[in-house]
């Protein structure tokens, strides 16, 4: 009985001290839980549960709710949001438990499924491989929302650029397993649908016409098949809203609005109509400009390149302009860091602004280290005497870009990026040269038909960058139905260090005319000083030994009495300027020279030549590029000797008129005999185009006009051509394939010619 009631009393005793600890526990402990309160546990360890791809660190690291801090229900909240925007979990969910004295929070959850391939269904126009490069999504990613419709947008913006406006693009999820997902872009391609018609409402002050020029959506044309022009593409829309903006901006309309293009599509046609919506507003003139901040310069000096004037019109083009010539003027004398900011100040009332120009000038700059990188073969002292700064030298924009331009026409490199980097807390810069290089090393063996050689074989070795010292060596052999060509050419760029070239060379040729036949052999040595950044000047002493032979019996006798051999002994100074930004293939500047080729320094040949070449680049819209080039020349020869037959102005061809034969546009024989002519004079235009930039494949459309003429004879009987063409620069140099149509085609002419040409552009 006794132990009973002992019993009973321990079982008493133990049931009232648990009581007492769990309410003990149920006071201590956060109800449901109220965390904001100050007497919180504490968080002993935080734990993801779930993760099979992720590090854990990656995802703690994250976390604003932090081991040995009182657990906080905002933190807590916040913490799952951002697991969520990771973007690599489609669930999480929260759990605590004790642990050590405290809480223990642990965060489940369920990775978003891993794609394990990528297709593409009911495409029928365009290959997978094509649509695979559009998308940025690959296999091994995680199947997240915003990157799988990130990349549907992509497909979609492709197919919107080729013309396939009603294309619809569907992204389906197919489950392997429950952490691996197929991905299929299920593709519904549409009708391609061309831009039929332009549209603008509300402009009343500009015409169609004007703002037509200025945007890049156009209308498809049968040029649109080069351009890629004539469809909708929304990333040239919103750049067209820019300058449809910039060209009201330009006439004085300060508060125009330019609305989201509208999208018109025609099924039945089918065609687009593409609307601008355009408020005006009002023209505003200009109160007054004024410009302050300035102090290292005369105020005379930094007003004269402002050429916004009080009264006139505002034109945010002439504001642009005026800002870059404030810009430039400090940057070409050290301050490398200047900024001009402008602030223009409408008043509706007046309708004029007032236009304030603050000028924070920075301080002058010295170069300090240049360094060159990515220069595998090419030696740093090839960069480096290219330029036209050096270290130590006060920094100079203009200078900069002169050295941008001559480091990248050496065409050693695929890319050149040249880097200003202003060191902190001084006043150096130091320039960084960044390249790429590219093979310039050629061996190449081939045949093809030429448009004067007819069938040619080739075998050719050239090294534009011997060593990586920028010497230059070809050594080639060219074999044609009439004519063949022996040579090797050699070139040091900079003789003894200095920016002078010189260059050797030694030739055998032999041709095939209508009524004869030429052989000729000879060496070329030339001396070109380079000078004030864009001048050249040189000398080229030239010796031939020339055989005319194989003289048909009815030949002119311009040519029959020069039958047999003769040498030719002379020297051609010249002199040049040349601005283009790239010499291979330029889209500004010019190249303008003079030469004069005196023969007579021994030799039995004695003539004179002399000629002047102009040649032209200007930006016209987009990536298009207007080219102009003028050629005039004369010869005679002296003390009482005939200028030879083969120094005689030949016009007509690939390199002078496009669509004629050689030496169509020119004088002839009796029998009709092309026998050239004593002077030339000719015009070349050309709009340039691309067609693909990633392979630098680009057209061209070209008018040509021009011819030679004889002993007295007056500059008239000009030809005419006008044609197209293809031009690609290769990784083996330029080639050109043209189409000439002749305008001014006489009785016994071809209507037209396919020209063709390796090594150079026009």
């Amino acid at each position: 009985m006794l132990l009973k009631e002992l019993r009973d009393i321990t079982v008493f005793v133990v049931l009232l001290l648990v009581f007492g600890i769990c309410n003990l526990y149920a006071q201590e402990l956060p109800k449901a839980p109220d965390i904001d309160k100050a007497a919180e546990p504490l968080v002993k360890a935080i734990e993801i549960v779930g993760i099979k791809r992720i590090e854990e660190g990656a995802v703690k690291g994250k976390l604003s709710q932090r081991v040995n801090q009182p657990l906080s229900r905002d933190k807590i909240e916040e913490d799952i949001k951002t697991i969520y925007r990771l973007g690599y979990f489609d669930d999480v969910k929260v759990e605590t438990e004790f642990y050590e004295g405290g809480l223990k929070i642990i965060y489940r959850v369920k990775e978003k499924p891993t794609i394990v391939r990528i297709k593409f269904d009911g495409n029928k126009e365009f290959k997978d491989d094509k649509l695979h490069e559009k998308i940025t999504i690959v296999k091994g990613s995680i199947a997240d929302t915003a990157l799988i419709q990130d990349n549907v947008e992509k497909v979609k913006t492709f197919y919107d650029s080729e013309g396939y406006y009603l294309s619809e693009i569907f992204p389906i999820l197919h489950y392997i397993k429950d952490d691996e997902v197929n991905l299929t872009f299920r593709i519904k391609e549409g009708k391609k649908i061309k831009i039929k018609y332009l549209k603008f409402t509300g402009n009343k002050n500009i015409s169609d016409s004007k703002i037509k020029k200025a945007i890049k959506t156009s209308t498809w044309w049968i040029f649109s098949f080069f351009t890629g022009s004539g469809y909708v593409k929304k990333d040239v829309l919103e750049d067209d809203i820019r300058a449809i903006s910039d060209l009201y901006q330009d006439n004085g309309y300060v508060n125009v609005k330019v609305s989201e293009p509208r999208v018109v599509v025609d099924e039945v046609k089918p065609a687009i109509t593409v609307v601008f919506d355009i408020d005006e507003g009002d023209k505003y003139n200009v109160a007054k400009v004024d410009i302050e901040g300035y102090h290292a310069f005369a105020d005379a000096e930094i007003k004269k390149l402002i050429t916004m004037k009080t009264g006139e019109v505002f034109s945010k083009k002439i504001l642009t302009s005026n800002i870059a010539a404030v810009s430039e003027y400090y940057s070409e004398r050290g301050y490398a860091t200047v900024m001009v900011t402008p602030e223009v100040v409408p008043d509706e009332q007046t309708r004029a602004v007032s236009v304030y120009l603050k000028v924070e000038e920075g301080k002058i700059y010295k170069i300090g280290r240049i360094e060159a990188f990515g220069n595998t073969k090419t030696r740093d002292k090839v960069i480096r005497r290219e330029l036209t700064l050096d270290e130590g030298d006060i920094f100079n924009s203009k200078k900069l870009k002169r050295s941008y331009q001559n480091v990248t026409n050496l065409d050693f490199f695929d890319s050149v990026d040249f880097t200003p980097r202003p060191q902190p807390d001084t006043d150096i810069v130091d320039i960084d040269v960044k390249v790429k290089e590219k093979s310039t090393a050629f061996v190449s063996f081939g045949g093809g038909y030429s448009s004067i050689d007819r069938l040619i074989g080739m075998v050719q070795f050239t090294q534009a960058n011997v060593f990586g010292t920028g010497q230059y060596l070809k050594i080639s052999a060219e074999l044609g139905g009439i004519s063949s060509l022996y040579e090797v050419t050699y070139k040091e760029p900079w003789f003894l260090d200095k920016p002078i070239s010189l260059a050797e060379s030694i030739y055998r040729l032999e041709r095939d005319y209508i009524d004869y036949s030429r052989r000729a052999a000879g060496t070329a040595i030339g001396v070109d000083k380079r000078f004030a950044d864009y001048y050249d000047i040189g000398a080229l002493y030239r010796f031939e030994d020339v055989n005319v032979f194989n003289v048909t019996t009815d030949a002119p006798a311009i040519i029959t009495d020069q039958t047999g051999r003769a040498t030719t002994s002379s020297l051609t100074p010249t002199l040049t300027r040349d601005s283009r930004d790239n010499y291979v293939d330029p889209t500004e500047g010019s190249r303008n020279s003079v030469y004069v080729t005196y023969a007579g320094l021994g030799g039995s040949n004695a003539f004179l030549k002399s000629g002047v070449d102009s040649l032209w680049f200007f930006p016209f819209f987009g990536p298009t590029t207007l080219s102009f080039r003028g050629r005039y020349g004369y010869a005679s020869g002296l003390y009482g000797k005939n200028l030879p037959i083969y120094e005689r102005f030949y016009v007509g061809g690939i390199s002078t008129i496009r669509g004629l034969a050689f030496g169509e546009a020119g004088p002839k024989a009796s029998d009709g005999t092309y026998i050239g002519g004593t002077s030339q004079m000719l015009f070349n235009g050309e709009f340039i185009f691309p067609i693909v930039s990633e392979v630098k494949l680009k057209g061209v459309v070209f008018f040509d006009t021009g011819s030679s003429f004889g002993d007295g004879a007056r500059f008239s009987e000009f030809k005419y051509t006008s044609g197209t063409g293809l031009r690609w620069i290769s990784p083996f140099g330029p080639i050109r394939i043209e189409y000439g149509y002749n305008l001014h085609r006489q009785p016994g002419e071809s209507s037209g010619r396919i020209e063709f040409s390796f090594g150079n552009f026009f």
